[in-house]
């Protein structure tokens, strides 16, 4: 055997892990890609039972697929991680993980330590985040129109959806999507017999107790209960004894007292965790108080908020009317929609809240449209508190170029790990022109050589002529948090691929 072929194969070997690894995360990648940009396609998801999710929702096929692969996995976390910080991007943040570890895998199998990548690498990646900030363009106000066609563009072009968050985005306010804690996402509800509305309010799962208590009163008290809504109980063994009894009777009563003490502080709406006992239902659908049992722990939470009612224990219904009637929330309007089959409460006294309604055709495309209305609200929230930027791969190109100049300054083997990410930087315009049709080479030189002639970081191309454009001009913008959040990601999972050197199975817990 040759040296040169002996040398080949001991490369081969040392690299194995990297190049598994790689070619892992490559096959994963393939899998969103095509659905990047206005010319991307959906990917079909085939369940084990035959049920079919069509979409091209980067985080929902990621998810929903049936992957083992360690480092593979590794990559349906970057997808995560952008979904719960800022709710958009995922199909960007995994075409550059994919495309930082191809790059990166491709310098250390030419003998570049892997360690160096991945200094050259983080550093990169520093400076195009700070290049990417730098470059936002803010949010004028709500009206900006700007910030229609971000909605429009993460909704995919589904003009209603973008109205509707944009709607629910004026009614909020800047204030409120500012707020670290509120996710402007979590406010939409899709259902196939909805009609599209901006609800100024709640909906609540579950149906009322009694058909005649389905609407509570205008301006109603709201009394929250995280337990039972039953009198005390005794041991079988008290109650066996005459003494044990008559405490029996007594709690009895003691809980008939308390339930009208509920009316006489102008209790409309009961919500409890947990069950009612029989009097307790009777006695509210005597008096008109609507009870809804078994809430979720979601829904209680965001009862509380939203009437600013405070949640009781059982014990608590003894306390005296005062100091009940300081722990009741308020709504304007309490009702159940029966063709929702959910409660609508409005004009609550705690946080201003709004929900997006999505209607759909048939119930197979109800998820697809929550999917879409909530990346079109995560858009809009991240674009008023970070600003946008270019669209359409444009402003990465910018980047890049930057980054390639400072490459040229930089001293020693990090300068690949530089380049490795001016490079990833061109995959989302170069995925954009393939799924478009036209040559990715071609079109992203192209776009360089305008964008250093004219100075300007917003020239794309339009994927329906193949020319160049100006993404701003024509409405073609991102959220400058989304690109930032995508990049930074990306860059972690992809130096944590590259510093593996070895995969090793752990043995079982309990061995």
């Amino acid at each position: 055997m040759s040296q040169t072929k002996q040398g080949n194969m001991e490369g081969e070997e040392r690299y194995s892990t990297l190049l598994n690894n790689a070619a892992a995360i490559r096959a994963v990648c393939s899998a969103v890609e095509g659905t990047l940009g206005p010319k991307g396609l959906d990917a079909m998801l085939v369940g084990a039972r035959g049920d079919v999710i069509i979409t091209n929702d980067g985080v929902t096929i990621l998810d929903k697929m049936d992957v083992s692969h360690p480092a593979a996995r590794l990559l349906i976390q970057v997808a995560r991680s952008q979904q719960s910080r800022v709710g958009d991007g995922t199909t960007t943040a995994t075409v550059l993980a994919g495309a930082l570890v191809s790059e990166g895998a491709a310098h250390v199998t030419r003998g570049v330590p892997a360690a160096k990548i991945v200094h050259g690498i983080r550093d990169g990646i520093e400076r195009a985040i700070a290049g990417l900030t730098s470059r936002a363009r803010p949010i004028e106000g709500l009206d900006d129109p700007m910030l229609r066609r971000i909605a429009l563009i993460a909704g995919r072009e589904q003009r209603d959806i973008a109205e509707l968050v944009i709607t629910a985005a004026e009614r909020l306010g800047t204030r409120h999507l500012l707020d670290d804690e509120f996710r402007f996402a979590d406010t939409v509800f899709a259902h196939e017999k909805a009609a599209n509305e901006v609800w100024p309010g709640i909906f609540i799962g579950g149906k009322p107790l009694e058909a005649h208590a389905e609407t509570a009163a205008r301006g109603t008290a709201v009394l929250v209960v995280q337990d039972a809504l039953e009198p005390e109980t005794l041991d079988e063994e008290a109650l066996a004894t005459e003494a044990g009894f008559a405490q029996y009777i007594g709690l009895k009563q003691q809980f008939k007292a308390q339930l009208e003490k509920l009316v006489s502080i102008g209790v409309g709406l009961i919500v409890v965790e947990r069950g009612a006992a029989p009097e307790a239902e009777q006695f509210c659908a005597d008096h008109g108080i609507m009870l809804i049992r078994r809430a979720l722990r979601r829904d209680v939470q965001s009862i509380c908020e939203f009437t600013g009612a405070r949640p009781l224990k059982r014990m608590a219904l003894n306390k005296s009317a005062e100091e009940l009637a300081s722990c009741l929330g308020r709504a304007e309007e309490v009702y159940y929609d029966p063709k929702l089959e959910r409660v609508r409460l409005a004009g609550g006294s705690g946080k201003p809240v709004v929900t997006v309604v999505v209607g759909a055709a048939t119930a197979e495309v109800v998820g697809e449209r929550a999917r879409i209305a909530k990346d079109a609200a995560a858009a809009v929230q991240a674009a008023v508190r970070g600003g946008y930027l270019p669209g359409g791969g444009a402003v990465e190109i910018a980047v890049a170029h930057e980054l390639e100049r400072y490459r040229e300054t930089v001293k020693g083997m990090e300068g690949f790990g530089i380049a490795a990410v001016a490079q990833a930087l061109r995959k989302p315009l170069a995925q954009i022109v393939v799924n478009a049709g036209f040559n990715p080479l071609e079109k992203v030189e192209e776009v360089r050589a305008a964008q250093i002639a004219e100075g300007s970081d917003a020239i794309g191309i339009d994927c329906d002529t193949g020319a160049l454009t100006d993404c701003l001009r024509n409405g073609i913008a991102d959220p400058a948090i989304v690109k930032a959040h995508a990049l930074q990601a990306a860059g972690e999972v992809a130096c944590a691929v590259l510093r593996i050197h070895s995969v090793i199975k752990m043995k079982p817990d309990d061995a």
